[in-house]
């Protein structure tokens, strides 16, 4: 059963990074057909055409153009291409990313430099972009940003990643307050394991370390890429409207998992509980 009305992002146009592959061009498939229009860039322009293409081939509005989030100066060139063809642009979805697992004291700055500057300033980068062109225009907008569950928490061996999400984080807080006046809403979104090709290869690079993955999820299976579009559609909606600043946690209960003294606890078989409770219903010596 369809849970959203087909023409819930009908008039709008939406751009999203790293949108020709993964979660992002899930999401843009969900987005066009909810009534969007789709603005997707990216590196490779290859890539992004063949995602164009299946847009367009769908009876989808689409448009894309190759940019390295890390340059402002192609973000203009994207962002004036954008107005230049759908004449507006109302979301921008901050979705690029890179990370790989690895001890910290492994990389070198140039390794760390190669998520920080996509993740947090690629993201900041864009963000400022669009929305010194919303406040000038008077134009009101919603920007979502994809961080990470542990954007809140930190993560030993993705230290570059958690640092950069973290910021990505505090942008999205802090701009939900200083940018509400001109009716630009901030909100995020933090999965947990969603296993897509080019990131789950990186960071559960063996079937013992994906095994490991599931295993922390108490619902025993990662997410699907129509779980998380669904999400961001929502959030993007104008049902969303008073949702400002707030993140968004899709995980299947991984993060609590996590946090909890006992959680662990569910290791322990029937027959050992049997065995605790005896253990504790004996009288104690004294």
């Amino acid at each position: 059963m369809e849970p959203f009305s087909t023409d819930l992002l009908k008039d709008k146009v939406v751009l999203i990074t790293g949108g020709g592959t993964g979660l992002g061009l899930a999401m843009g498939q969900r987005f066009a057909q909810l009534g969007a229009s789709i603005a997707i860039t990216g590196r490779r322009e290859e890539v992004l055409r063949e995602a164009c293409d299946t847009f367009i081939d769908s009876g989808y509005n689409a448009f894309y153009q190759p940019c390295d989030v890390r340059d402002p100066a192609q973000i203009h060139e994207l962002i004036e291409a954008i107005y230049n063809h759908f004449g507006r642009l109302d979301v921008l979805v901050n979705n690029a990313a890179g990370n790989f697992i690895s001890p910290t004291e492994r990389l070198s700055p140039r390794a760390v430099d190669a998520v920080l500057n996509i993740v947090l300033h690629g993201t900041f980068y864009m963000t400022l972009e669009v929305g010194k062109r919303w406040i000038e225009q008077g134009h009101p907008g919603t920007m979502l940003n994809i961080v990470t569950t542990y954007a809140s928490t930190g993560s030993g061996f993705v230290t570059p990643s958690a640092a950069a999400k973290a910021g990505v984080l505090a942008l999205t807080r802090s701009l939900a307050v200083e940018w509400a006046p001109y009716g630009i809403r901030q909100a995020a979104i933090a999965p947990g394991p969603f296993p897509t090709e080019g990131a789950w290869s990186r960071l559960s690079p063996t079937p013992e370390l994906e095994e490991q993955m599931i295993n922390r999820v108490p619902m025993r299976r990662v997410g699907s890429a129509d779980e998380l579009a669904n999400l961001a559609a929502y959030l993007i909606s104008d049902y969303a409207g008073y949702i400002n600043g707030e993140v968004v946690t899709i995980d299947g209960g991984e993060w609590l998992q996590g946090a909890g003294q006992f959680n662990d606890l569910r290791q322990v078989t029937p027959q050992q509980w049997d065995v605790l409770a005896e253990m504790t219903r004996k009288p104690k010596q004294g």
